[in-house]
């Protein structure tokens, strides 16, 4: 007997946001590709997170393996998120991340840091 297969098969099966809690900051751990398809959801999982109101939301992009535009975008709107008190610090060392924010300017308006760690000990 033949198995069962999915007709729709997951277009995002790398992609993941993971959510840590180290209060009073809350950590977002994205892995994978941010680009037009896996952009809103990494907008609904800070969305998400930001719902609780966290004094610190840091997005880690560590893991990310290629930034598009519209991650790039995303990043910009993330910023100016008009609902929320959190403060938004975004993690970005690796080249995947690095090369495009320097390559479109945004590395003067972006709230960057090298590591978690140092996103968390900032004030």
């Amino acid at each position: 007997m033949d198995e069962p297969t999915d007709p729709t098969p997951d277009p995002v099966p790398d992609f993941r946001v993971v959510r840590e809690d180290r209060p009073p900051a809350a950590v977002l751990r994205v892995h994978g590709e941010v680009d037009m398809v896996t952009a809103p959801l990494l907008t609904a999982a800070v969305d998400e997170v930001l719902a609780g109101a966290p004094a610190v939301l840091v997005l880690d992009l560590a893991a990310v393996e290629f930034l598009a535009s519209a991650g790039l975008t995303a990043l910009v709107t993330l910023t100016q998120h008009p609902t929320s008190g959190a403060s938004l610090r975004i993690v970005a060392s690796g080249r995947a991340t690095v090369r495009p924010i320097q390559l479109t300017g945004l590395e003067r308006t972006l709230p960057l840091y090298p590591t978690v760690e140092a996103a968390l000990a900032a004030s």
